[in-house]
């Protein structure tokens, strides 16, 4: 069994004049999700082996206040792939993870995160939460799941189990949609 959590980077700043959607910022709520999420990851004492993410600058600074939430850090293996992936793309990135690593932390974007649980976790009626995701996957959201294989390289569709899936508003309403 291998346990794979995904982090979709927190709220944007896309009142920032940046030439490059990829050098877009964090705006302050995204922050204050990213760093409540690191705190509700704290208390679940969720443990990551390994931390592969994209380079985007709202995925870095995601992580730096998702760890600063969780109270510890680890050293990210930057993958460009990863930056406005498509879920076969993910599969790939996934496949490549060094069958040594038990629990991996993937940070990223949607569509692609979004698109990769829904390949992932069979579209049985047998998990709810399965619903939810289909609904959104937003911003600063963390998805646990744990894939019924023993190497990485045999990840594949319908092989998942969605353990959790919790996003900011469920933690604090104020970080719901339409709320400033």
């Amino acid at each position: 069994m291998k346990r794979l959590t995904l982090l979709r980077h927190a709220k944007s700043d896309w009142d920032d004049p940046v030439a490059r959607d990829f050098d877009r910022p964090l705006n302050h709520r995204g922050e204050k999700a990213a760093l409540l999420m690191g705190q509700f990851a704290a208390q679940r004492q969720m443990q990551f082996d390994m931390l592969v993410a994209s380079p985007a600058v709202r995925v870095v600074q995601t992580l730096e206040t998702f760890f600063t939430g969780l109270g510890e850090s680890l050293d990210a293996r930057w993958d460009r792939r990863i930056y406005l992936a498509s879920s076969p793309t993910l599969f790939d990135v996934i496949r490549d993870l060094p069958e040594s690593t038990d629990s991996a932390l993937l940070a990223g974007h949607n569509p692609g995160l979004e698109e990769l649980i829904l390949d992932l976790v069979p579209d049985d009626g047998a998990n709810p939460l399965r619903e939810d995701v289909e609904v959104k996957f937003p911003t600063a959201s963390i998805a646990v799941l744990d894939l019924k294989v023993d190497r990485w390289s045999e990840a594949r569709e319908n092989i998942a189990t969605l353990v959790s899936f919790t996003r900011p508003r469920d933690l604090d309403p104020a970080l719901g949609p339409g709320m400033r």
